[in-house]
């Protein structure tokens, strides 16, 4: 019995894909003998007849596809944990914490960067998001940024990078020139780097000390690396800014206390936050805020160990501001 023609395909392109099955070469020219091998640029057997599907087939198509994506996070967590260390690391030493990429990847970058500063009171330049292009890029595609190896020292050199700094460069593909470029150079002046990409064996994890994998599969839309590995590149940058805020002290048990209330929503959630880790009552917790100009973590400390403003930031500054460490220190100085 024949199958039809759409499980025939369905077939082929599952050998092609999963097996290993050597594909025959598309094109004598490199780039697309390059995409070829790119596992985030091949062809997905499980949506092939994707536009004949109903609009709730379709999402549900995109959905199972997504689903995939946290597993595939998970087996780089000791990677991660190694650019969390290297991040911390040179924050404590005065660098800074810096994403670089290309497109979608290095928009997703600027966001988790510019999340730090309300999220956690850290000054705009201590985590950045560079983007080839520069900035018009973050809203229009910029013709052949990418493309630029040196363009991505250039950027670098252009926020006075020092061996102090990690760098983090992020693609999904993995072979974008302008992120080889930045990250050649960071190794080359001795910072921490890191790579992101979502196919093995890039191109971008050569330069870099660290090298960051998720293997998502081909996209539910064949080689918009917009949907599941921008999902997994996502998931990463939160997790690299996110842990290493809290090796800095940024957090107490899993509370965001030093979110910087800037407006009523962050006032009414600073109020929270001293509630959730007093157990005050709210005219405690506002009056504690109001006494030391809405710092949640010095009003903590204050309701939790009875001292006033002014020596309640004097402890958190003699413990690097790890309030955990400041409020074990003064109920044992206490007993």
């Amino acid at each position: 019995m024949r199958l039809p023609l759409c499980l025939t395909r369905r077939n082929q392109l599952f050998k092609r894909v999963f097996c290993m099955t050597p594909r025959p070469p598309v094109s004598s020219h490199s780039l697309l003998n390059d995409l070829e091998r790119i596992v985030s640029e091949g062809r997905n057997p499980d949506t092939l007849e994707l536009d004949t599907l109903s609009t709730v087939d379709v999402l549900s198509k995109i959905n199972a596809e997504d689903a995939k994506v946290a597993a595939s996070v998970a087996t780089q967590i000791p990677a991660i944990a190694q650019a969390v260390d290297a991040a911390t690391k040179s924050i404590k030493a005065g660098g800074r914490l810096i994403y670089i990429g290309a497109g979608t990847s290095g928009r997703l970058g600027i966001l988790d960067a510019v999340e730090c500063r309300p999220t956690f009171s850290v000054p705009d330049s201590l985590v950045l998001g560079i983007i080839a292009g520069g900035d018009k890029a973050i809203v229009h595609a910029v013709e052949g940024a990418e493309d630029d190896r040196a363009a991505g020292k250039t950027d670098l050199l252009a926020i006075s990078l020092t061996a102090n700094d990690t760098v983090i460069g992020i693609s999904a593909s993995g072979r974008t020139p302008y992120v080889s470029g930045a990250l050649s150079y960071a190794a080359s002046i001795g910072c921490s780097t890191a790579a992101i990409a979502c196919s093995p064996d890039a191109a971008i994890s050569e330069p870099a000390a660290i090298s960051i994998c998720p293997v998502v599969g081909p996209e539910a839309l064949s080689g918009s690396t917009r949907m599941k590995s921008g999902t997994a590149q996502k998931m990463i940058l939160n997790m690299i800014s996110t842990t290493t805020m809290v090796k800095l002290g940024k957090t107490y048990e899993n509370l965001m206390v030093d979110v910087n209330a800037t407006n009523e929503k962050l006032k009414a959630r600073a109020c929270r936050i001293v509630m959730q880790a007093t157990e005050c009552d709210e005219n405690t917790a506002i009056q504690a805020l109001n006494a030391c100009d809405n710092k949640a973590k010095v009003a903590i400390l204050m309701v939790l160990t009875g001292n006033d403003a002014e020596q309640a930031t004097k402890i958190l500054t003699n413990h690097q501001g790890y309030l955990r460490e400041a409020v074990s220190s003064e109920n044992e100085a206490k007993r």
